[in-house]
């Protein structure tokens, strides 16, 4: 449907919607750039207010991974009246409004309608400087992948909902899925990557593809290196507790995935549709461990090197052993 829409064209548009990015780039001078999204879906989670901070991370974690910081932000809400009364609507307004007075973001208004079924999220505009801005089409063979929150929200949010995850566990990944991606502004700043990108709903690979697509290169994925919130997303996993939206991302990656011998677990957690999830970070060599000690003091989930950029096209999956590493 997209590609049935006029394309735009304008010298001032630095990244628009031909490489599917995490958000556009509108040049103003200079040294000064806009990004601009918007995000928004259904309750994760049932807490108000935990909703409405996840929702609110997950918006504007599109400005961060383009190496931006957000400066404003719009409310963007949908709500059946008759079913969901004002005291939980404030507290899906309230937990939105400190995430972003949190990002130092400033919380110009917004917009509400009726609907079916609640809907929250936040349209931002934040700045970036034109020739630090982080894109998913610089990726380069050799760069390494650093990944800055551990992988499974999908399946933990689903078994919530089914009841078969444990108070501990939901209030870990709740408490993962509300945290800002800011370093990726900082990163950005000192110049320590060129290409990143955040890991939402098509998933790690989904997100990876479109990353490797827009540079011409290709990907190796450590599976044995990848980092999960906790191991009763592994038990999930086996009882076959995976989202319809992780089964969709794990049919569209076979198209472009050698999975080697990855397990089925591996090839979950890669494809399963994250919310609000952290920064895939492609970082030369040399700023490898400039970049981890950065992760490190602004207490990331966690900070892996999860793969490397390659030349060849299309990703690969399999153990850190066996893959090449130069």
């Amino acid at each position: 449907m997209l590609r049935r829409l006029p394309q735009i064209r304008d010298p001032r548009l630095l990244v628009g919607t031909d490489t599917a990015d995490d958000a556009g780039v509108f040049r103003l001078d200079k040294n000064q750039a806009l990004v601009q999204t918007t995000d928004f879906f259904t309750p994760i989670v049932d807490d108000a207010f935990a909703y409405g901070q996840i929702a609110a991370a997950n918006a504007m974690s599109d400005v961060y991974a383009m190496g931006g910081r957000p400066l404003t932000a719009l409310n963007l809400m949908g709500v059946p009246m008759d079913v969901v009364p004002p005291q939980i609507i404030a507290e899906i307004l309230r937990g939105g409004a400190l995430k972003v007075k949190e990002a130092k973001c400033v919380l110009v208004g917004g917009h509400t309608i009726r609907n079916p079924e609640p809907i929250y999220g936040l349209s931002v505009t934040g700045l970036v400087h034109p020739k630090r801005m982080l894109t998913n089409a610089d990726a380069r063979a050799g760069d390494v992948l650093v990944l800055t929150k551990p992988l499974g929200t999908g399946v933990i949010t689903t078994g919530v909902k089914r009841g078969l995850t444990t108070k501990q566990t939901e209030k870990k990944t709740i408490a993962i899925m509300s945290r800002l991606n800011d370093v990726g502004a900082t990163i950005a700043e000192r110049g320590l990557s060129r290409a990143a990108v955040d890991v939402t709903g098509f998933g790690l690979l989904g997100h990876l593809g479109s990353m490797c697509k827009a540079s011409k290169v290709g990907a190796e994925i450590f599976a044995d290196r990848l980092p999960v919130i906790s191991d009763e997303v592994l038990t999930l996993i086996q009882k076959d507790c995976i989202p319809g939206g992780s089964r969709d991302n794990l049919a569209h990656a076979n198209k472009f995935t050698d999975w080697n011998n990855a397990t089925l677990a591996q090839k979950t957690l890669l494809t399963d549709a994250q919310t609000s999830g952290g920064l895939l970070l492609c970082v030369a060599k040399k700023n490898l461990p400039a970049v981890m000690k950065l992760l490190k003091q602004h207490k990331t989930p966690c900070a892996v090197a999860i793969g490397r950029i390659i030349k060849s096209k299309g990703i690969r999956v399999g153990q850190a052993s066996s893959l090449s590493i130069e």
